[in-house]
Parts: C-alpha cells; structure tokens; sequence
C-alpha cells in the first residue's frame, strides 16, 4: 500500500501502491545467476505451511495504530473504550500484519521501536504476527522500491547489497528473538512488482527488471530468516508479497523462471480498483498461482468503503469509482463484500486475507498529505458512531 500526491482529480492522493496496472516485466540478464539460498527444496518448505485443506485466517494491518493511539483515538466496542488488539483478537482475528520501515527519519513510526511495540501487544492479545519488511525508508510498493539511504553506496555491487539486506535482517529478527517476539510469518520486501533496492532518480515502473539481480537479493533475505530459524529453533514462514493477482501470475513465472526458490507462501494485494480481475473471477488466479507453485496463496491487503463521506481534511482515497457492482458504499454493502472475498479465497484453497489498515480512522495526526485519515471511509470504524466496530467486523468471525 502506498499513497501519493495525484493532480489530476478531485482527490489529492491516490493509493499507488495497490495499482493494477503494472507492466509485466521483462528478463533482464546482465549479472550471472545468483544460487539458491538453501538445499531444501520448494515442496519441503511449502508442506511445513497450510496445504489448500488447512486451517483459513483472517488478518489485520494494524501498523497506524500505536501512533493513532498516540494522537488519542479511542476505539470502542457497544461504546465502551476498547484497546485495538484486543478489540480484534476479540472478534476473531488470527493475524496482525505490520510494516517496516528501514530509517524513516520522517516519522517516528513504523520504525524498528514502533514495530517491536505493536508485535508485543498482538502477541499479549494472542495473535500471530506478519512482519512486512519494506526494506526502504518510505512506502515501498509496484511504483517505487526506494533503496534506504544507508545502503545507496551499495547499489553497484550486488554481492554487498545482499550481504547488507541478510545483515540487517537477521539483526531484527534476532533482536526480537531476544525479546521472545519472532513473527510467525515475514514478508521479504511489500508489492515487489518492479525491482527492488534501487535508487530513487532510477525508478520506472516501466522498465525491465534485472532477474539475476533481484532473486540474489531475494534469496540473501530468504536465507537470512531461514539462519533465524536454525539459530532460535524457530518457525518463521516467507513470503513474497505481489500486488494484484494478474500481476502475481505474470511476476511468479519469471521470477522462478529466473531462479526464485525456498520461499513459502504468496501474498498478494486485492482491491478490485486497481485489478483487472473481478470479484466473480479472483478463484482462478489463486488456484493457479497454488496449483503451479505448489505455495499456500494469502490476500494480504484488500478493503473495502462503507461509505462516500469524508470526516475530516485528509481526502478519501476509495471513492465512488471504488465501486463494484452489487456492493454499495454502505456498511452492509462493505460488510458483504468482505464476507463474500473471505468466502471465494476460502474455496480456491487460500491460506487467508488480511484487511489494510482498519483501524485508521480520522484523528488528529498528519500525513504526507494532511491531517486526518485517508481511509476512515474504508476503516472498520464507525466514524459517526464513536468508533465503534461497524458490521463488517463480522467478517472475522469463524461463523460468518
């Protein structure tokens, strides 16, 4: 998920990283082939994972949420002051997701501090954690991969690049370790459509991608957990993040064309804006993307409004042209959607979906592009209500 300013409308930013229009890339082979990152095999890894007949999860990306308590929100549940995690793992939810940022000197969240905050409190409510390395210092998503700053220097020698995204990786994790916080499920890098780990003055969404390249940085992130594991007699799942499936279905070809391995699940973003696959026709995508990469297929990121209005100065990024047939703005309408997507990934064999961002509803906080949220029109929060839980809450219940 990423936003961005966009001049050409009424709203003044528009959710970017979640674009279904990413051109398929090409091969690009100006490096020798990288090695795979282990000697287990794909089907070893992938069978220590749900099988399409295993247990189903739905999920939360609460990674706003400690600096919207910070700005004094408050959630409720029948009206009664609620902490958030708890408010979740209460309705049913199996999984927290949460970004990170390398050093985003920008904000004072989603940095390692603030992360470590929220995996403790989603394990003290119960909940598994999926950890979302951006590994960038800003909003990494199919139109930008921005390389941190720390590792610019390193751009030109790949075999650095790699040692310098293993290095920080394992440094993390095993600061969590230490603190008996390993997530349950990592994430190496967030809607990696295009390259990775390149120079902000050298992102085209257009170009090729350099595959010798990129499954080298992979693999370095891939083994890096896979290390953790050995060291912290751990049980961390990977996963490679794609946003949209058509997209997922073009990028997971080359990519294991190119050598991609040892991975363990696939995530994938779905919000039928910026897709060009329907609703009515996602089943397809995910029992092909399952049946051909013998991987357990989780929709990480989708939402969905629940209505058209606007609560504060931040301009809505899910507008009417949001939209899809049979589905209104309203709260049974966003309710219905919800129950309807958990109910066809459920049936295709899909491991899960995460929901993006419920609980960002509007505040008094700032962000690159006002104050206020740009998506409590699409949160699970009844902003005329107190935030309190709207219907589609019920879309984490294991009886709906």
């Amino acid at each position: 998920m990423h936003l961005r300013p966009f001049s050409l409308c009424l709203l003044t930013i528009l959710l970017a990283g979640c674009s279904g229009s990413t051109s398929a890339p090409d091969t690009h082979t100006s490096l020798s082939s990288s090695q795979p990152r282990s000697n287990q095999s794909s089907s070893d890894r992938s069978s220590s994972s749900q099988s399409r007949d295993g247990e189903f999860y739905t999920g939360a990306d609460l990674s706003y949420v400690n600096e919207l308590l910070d700005c004094g929100v408050q959630y409720r549940h029948d009206n009664v002051i609620t902490d958030p995690y708890q408010l979740f793992a209460n309705a049913g939810t199996d999984i927290v997701r949460v970004r990170l940022w390398h050093n985003p000197d920008w904000t004072q969240y989603s940095n390692f501090a603030d992360v470590r905050k929220t995996i403790e409190r989603a394990h003290a409510a119960g909940l598994k954690v999926l950890l979302d390395f951006h590994y960038s210092d800003t909003w990494a998503d199919p139109h930008k991969q921005i390389i941190p700053a720390a590792w610019e220097h390193l751009y030109g020698d790949t075999e650095a690049l790699a040692q310098a995204l293993n290095d920080y990786t394992q440094e993390v994790l095993a600061q969590l370790a230490e603190d008996d916080q390993l997530p349950e499920y990592v994430q190496i890098g967030n809607e990696t459509n295009i390259e990775i780990l390149k120079p902000a003055s050298t992102q085209d969404e257009t170009a090729s991608i350099n595959w010798p390249r990129s499954i080298a940085l992979f693999h370095s992130g891939l083994a890096a957990v896979d290390d953790i594991n050995t060291r912290f007699e751990a049980d961390i799942q990977t996963m490679i993040h794609i946003a949209q499936p058509e997209n997922a279905v073009r990028w997971f070809a080359q990519a294991t064309a190119a050598g991609l391995d040892n991975f363990d699940l696939i995530g994938l973003s779905y919000y039928p804006k910026w897709s060009e696959v329907p609703l009515s026709e996602l089943d397809v995508s995910l029992i092909d993307l399952h049946d051909t990469y013998q991987k357990p297929v989780m929709i990480v990121e989708t939402a969905y409004p629940w209505t058209l209005e606007n609560f504060d100065q931040a301009n809505n990024i899910l507008g009417s042209d949001s939209l899809i047939s049979g589905y209104p703005a309203t709260k049974s309408g966003q309710r219905q959607y919800l129950l309807d997507l958990k109910h066809i990934v459920q049936k295709a064999g899909g491991l899960g979906v995460i929901y993006w961002e419920p609980a960002w509803v509007s505040s008094a906080c700032s962000t690159l592009w006002g104050t206020g949220s740009h998506w409590e029109n699409a949160s699970l929060f009844d902003a005329a209500n107190n935030n309190n839980p709207l219907p589609a809450m019920d879309f984490f219940a294991k009886d709906q």
